[in-house]
This record gives C-alpha cells, sequence and structure tokens, in this order.
C-alpha cells in the first residue's frame, strides 16, 4: 500500500478527556464538562476567540502528558500547566497532520500546525520543562464546522 492511502488509514477513535478555557491571555483555565466550538470565534470563551484562523482550537495527547511528566521526574502533570484546550486520548493527533478530523457528531477540526511550546513551559512545569515539551505539545487546528462537545466524546479521522 502507498503512504498516500496508509494516510488514509486510521480506525482508532480517540476520546475527548479534558477541556479547559482562559478567559485572558495568562489567566486561569477553567475546567468544562462541555463546551462549544464556533466557525468564527473558535473555542467559545476562551481568550483567543477569533485571533488566528490557524489556532482557534488546541489540542494534546493524554499519553503526551505521561511522557513529559517522566522526562522531568513527577508522576503526572495537571493538563491545564499545558495551557492547551482540549487533552484527547487514544489517537496519534500528530498522524492528523493536513487532515480534518471530527470530534463528537458535530465538529470538524482540521490540523493546521504543530502547538510548540512557550517559555510558560519552564514556569509551569519546571526547570527543563520547555524542552520535555518540545516533540510534545500537540496540535492547532481551524474550525472546519462548528458545534458542541463533552467529556467522553469521540475524536476521529474525518471520513
Amino acid at each position: 500500500m502507498e503512504v498516500k492511502a496508509l494516510l488514509q488509514v486510521m480506525p482508532q477513535r480517540g476520546k475527548v478527556e479534558w477541556i479547559g478555557l482562559r478567559s485572558k491571555k495568562k489567566g486561569t483555565i477553567q475546567v468544562q464538562d462541555q463546551a462549544t466550538i464556533d466557525l468564527v470565534e473558535g473555542l467559545v470563551g476562551d481568550h483567543y476567540q477569533g485571533k488566528s484562523a490557524k489556532r482557534q482550537v488546541t489540542l494534546i495527547q493524554a499519553e503526551h502528558l505521561e511522557v513529559v511528566a517522566a522526562i522531568i521526574k513527577k508522576e503526572k502533570i495537571a493538563p491545564e500547566l499545558t495551557r492547551r484546550n482540549i487533552v484527547v486520548s487514544g489517537i496519534n493527533l500528530f498522524a492528523l497532520k493536513n487532515q480534518q478530523f471530527t470530534i463528537g457528531e458535530e465538529i470538524i477540526l482540521e490540523t493546521t500546525g504543530i502547538c510548540h511550546p512557550c517559555s510558560r513551559m519552564e514556569e509551569n512545569l519546571g526547570v527543563g520543562g520547555y524542552n520535555a515539551m518540545r516533540g510534545h505539545g500537540g496540535i492547532t487546528c481551524r474550525v472546519i464546522r462548528g458545534g458542541s462537545f463533552r467529556l467522553g466524546d469521540s475524536v476521529q479521522l474525518k471520513v
């Protein structure tokens, strides 16, 4: 099978494990059980609302939080410390590069890039936090179709 065809084969379904919004830059993250994603605003209630079509929503893998914790010798990392919007388990987010995927029944997102760590990772995670997050920071997305979603909703490649 050719690589182009292999990129379209992803039977794994991820699951939304955590949702966080911050109403202002450097603000406290508010953990949510559900949220709404809008075509124009992105994640409704988040301070990035409508500022960048390429970074309307950020996602990180739950499995990567475990890796980062191991690198910095901590038992675990609270998701809000990474400053991402959604934590997903069970699917390789980096395999969604340049592809569209769904969250729940309504939402379609498109991966626009890698979410690189910022200098706040050193502050939030401690010495070495910035470098521990490199390659594990998740993805940035643009909204193709909005809707509401909640904890436990599936995340999968759009077929």
